[in-house]
């Protein structure tokens, strides 16, 4: 069977919405930017290039891969707009192996691009009424217990609250987050994966931003604990903007060929993809959704959890990874190990492919392995993918 493999790898730093770096830059152009660095890692021409398979959450309209494929001058390489919410560039890193697999493809990129500063603010009539609303599209169908419009609850109070978790133990994970997250910065463990955007800063001047700015020095236990929780009306309620996860603006692109293929043409392989899956649970328990999806992933490929060395499960909020650690019985020391959603960020259309590239990079530094890279998604949903290093 054809192995697919990742040949190029590069991602935008992550930039804090609305007031950050990259408040300006619209997700096309940070789409180039990821898109155009990875080719050029992988050492493919642009005119190699079969597809360019993009995330972007719930924008909706153009297909931003093939707008960024135009301006790269790759005007015979289509493109494709994924949707599978927080897990959409896990689900386009799945299209493109099957694409490289199955042998219609050669040359894939993969990847996705959210920016939470320029989302577009969307409006309908009210069929009722026949005035022009504001709208926000649903996850899933509403309802008190799970409501679309507010992940607070839906995915990180229940899932505390159904996993048993206090609010300490979600505000010590967050702690550890920014600490993973500021010592992967100054050990330098991400510049290898980053390419700089040029922006503008406050006195006009161009700058190059190139370091992830969302992660918190100055975090600590203390500041943690005083932060009012969102819900203070709820009794107990334990989730704080502290153990939750950034609104992020970013981009993140990975370029996939087969074994052979690499081979033939001299490519270096970063990882192989040994797998990838996504599943669905009542949306009442979105934040549990992690743990039936790697289950299925590790049977689908006859795997064991102990043979995987390293984990990256998406902080959406901190409950979701601490609550997989707790069912799976995994090794917190092996769980998102440079940071994750509460200190990176989780630019939502992005993250996923983030964390292949994060995940890739860290298990190679460890001499190799398997790692997994998982993460829920609104509506009930789940996404996890295996490489090996």
């Amino acid at each position: 069977m054809t192995q697919a493999v990742i040949v190029g790898a590069a991602r935008t730093a992550v930039a804090t919405a609305h007031k950050g770096s990259l408040k300006d830059t619209p997700p096309e152009v940070l789409a180039r930017i990821a898109i155009g660095a990875a080719v050029e890692r992988s050492g493919f021409r642009t005119d190699e290039i079969d597809d360019v398979v993009f995330a972007e959450s719930m924008y909706g309209g153009g297909a931003v891969a093939r707008h960024a494929a135009v301006e790269l001058g790759m005007t015979r390489t289509s493109g494709m707009a994924v949707n599978r919410h927080c897990a959409g560039s896990l689900a386009a890193l799945g299209v493109a192996a099957g694409a490289i697999v199955s042998g219609m493809e050669k040359v894939v990129v993969a990847g996705g691009v959210n920016s939470a500063s320029l989302s577009p603010k969307l409006s309908r009539r009210d069929p009722a009424t026949g005035d022009v609303q504001s709208w926000f599209p649903p996850t899933h169908p509403n309802s008190p217990e799970a409501p679309n419009r507010d992940m607070s609850i839906t995915v990180g109070w229940n899932t505390a609250k159904l996993a048993g978790l206090t609010r300490e133990e979600l505000d010590a994970w967050a702690l550890r987050s920014h600490q993973r997250a500021i010592a992967a910065i100054d050990q330098g463990r991400f510049a290898e994966e980053i390419v700089p955007v040029l922006v503008r800063n406050a006195d006009g001047v161009e700058v190059e931003f190139k370091v992830d700015e969302h992660p918190r020095r100055n975090s600590s236990a203390e500041r943690l604990a005083a932060l009012a929780p969102l819900h203070p009306e709820i009794e107990g309620f334990s989730i704080t903007a502290g153990n939750a996860s950034g609104v992020n603006d970013a981009a993140a692109a990975v370029v996939v060929t087969s074994a052979d293929h690499a081979r033939s043409s001299g490519r270096n392989v970063l990882a192989k993809i040994i797998g990838w899956t996504a599943i669905g649970v009542n949306p009442i328990e979105t934040g549990l959704a992690v743990t039936p999806a790697i289950e299925k992933l590790l049977a689908r490929t006859g795997r064991r959890k102990e043979d995987v060395k390293l984990w990256e499960i998406n902080e959406a909020f901190a409950p979701v990874p601490l609550a997989a650690c707790r069912v799976l019985g995994l090794d917190e020391e092996t769980v998102n190990i440079s940071g994750s959603g509460c200190s990176i960020g989780h630019p939502i259309g992005a993250t996923g492919t983030r964390q292949i590239i994060t995940l890739a990079n860290d298990l190679r530094r460890r001499g190799g392995g398997l790692g997994v890279s998982a993460m829920c998604a609104g509506g009930g949903m789940a996404g996890a993918a295996l490489i090996e290093v």
